[in-house]
């Protein structure tokens, strides 16, 4: 590579002291770029991770558009499950669409393997460009946790009450612990081929935990949550997990083997560390405020990288994804204040 590779995310990961707060933005590829937006016309999301080159070009686009720290790779939490024979499809104002929900302990032991050689050998090719070739800044790769990925298995698609799965897993526990120990499997092995193919870091995305008390998820996510970050540990990358309307479960996490705790904008850095939150945090800018005025949004962010510089040991993120209707001017005004603010 002839320009010099920008490590400053892994070092904050790590606890480390940086020059500045490293910044991405969970779901800055594709949505709200006016380029993403061309390529939507003629391709769905599968078949542009399905094409290297395009989803490449797609995953390092808003690291040059707005000097961030980090690329995230262009993928859905969604893409490892055909592999297991779950007939998924991603419709556009829906979200995943399950043809064949998990309903009973059959259903969940026709599930298949991964073998992400054969069956997400165009993951592992974007991301050899990507690293190999394309970009100077770490990946992160990621995938669904076990609780959101069995959310729209039992769901058939997504939910805002998870009735479905919460009644599953009250009333058949030995079907709910079998699909949970079937997914733990997948995502270790389907996360090692990332780290193999070049990512740096692993954000693992429990979207839609929050949805259950500590109590059960204690009993229910909680060791399998354990054993899928004990076996990644092994493999020497730093590891995230973020949910979203989870205050409830942070001392949880905070158990786990992971390095960073990501925060929803529903609590702050320094609450978090009052709560007692040790890990390295990441977060947490209502991505609703890049819809306001110019000013809101610089004291709002502002704000955060205040607490951030004063724990010091956080990374500047979003409290959830990128929104379509968000620009990309905002986005990239947004990178260079959190540089410029945070530099020291």
């Amino acid at each position: 590579m002839s320009k010099k590779f920008n490590d400053t995310i892994l070092r904050a990961y790590n606890g480390e002291k940086t020059t500045h707060t490293p910044a991405w933005f969970m779901r800055q590829a594709g949505r709200s770029q006016k380029e993403y937006r061309e390529i939507k016309k003629k391709y769905s999301l599968f078949e542009i991770t399905h094409q290297p080159e395009l989803c490449a070009y797609v995953t390092r686009l808003p690291v040059e558009q707005y000097g961030i720290d980090a690329a995230i790779l262009y993928k859905d939490i969604m893409t490892p499950l055909p592999a297991m024979g779950i007939d998924v499809e991603i419709k556009s104002g829906i979200g995943p669409v399950i043809d064949n929900p998990i309903r009973n302990l059959q259903d969940v032991a026709a599930l298949g393997e991964i073998n992400p050689e054969q069956d997400i050998d165009y993951v592992l090719e974007t991301i050899k460009l990507l690293t190999e070739e394309q970009l100077t800044v770490p990946l992160i790769g990621f995938s669904g946790a076990p609780f959101t990925l069995a959310s729209y298995m039992i769901e058939g698609g997504p939910s805002k009450n998870y009735a479905k799965t919460k009644a599953l897993m009250y009333s058949e526990p030995k079907t709910w612990f079998t699909l949970m120990n079937k997914l733990a499997e997948m995502i270790i092995v389907y996360v090692r081929s990332q780290i193999k193919a070049g990512v740096s870091a692993i954000q693992i995305f429990d979207s839609w935990v929050g949805a259950l008390n500590v109590a059960d998820y204690r009993t229910y996510i909680k060791p399998t949550m354990e054993y899928i970050f004990s076996e990644l540990k092994k493999d020497n990358v730093p590891l995230i997990i973020f949910g979203i309307g989870a205050k409830h479960l942070l001392m949880e996490w905070n158990d786990l083997p992971v390095d960073v705790i990501g925060l929803d904008w529903r609590t702050g850095i320094l609450e978090a560390r009052e709560i007692g939150v040790t890990k390295v945090l990441q977060g947490n800018l209502d991505p609703a405020i890049l819809l306001a005025d110019w000013d809101t949004i610089e004291s709002r962010t502002k704000a955060i990288l205040d607490e951030g510089m004063q724990d010091g040991r956080h990374v500047f993120n979003l409290g959830h994804g990128v929104t379509p209707d968000i620009t990309q001017d905002t986005l990239k005004k947004l990178a260079h204040l959190v540089r410029t603010y945070s530099e020291r």
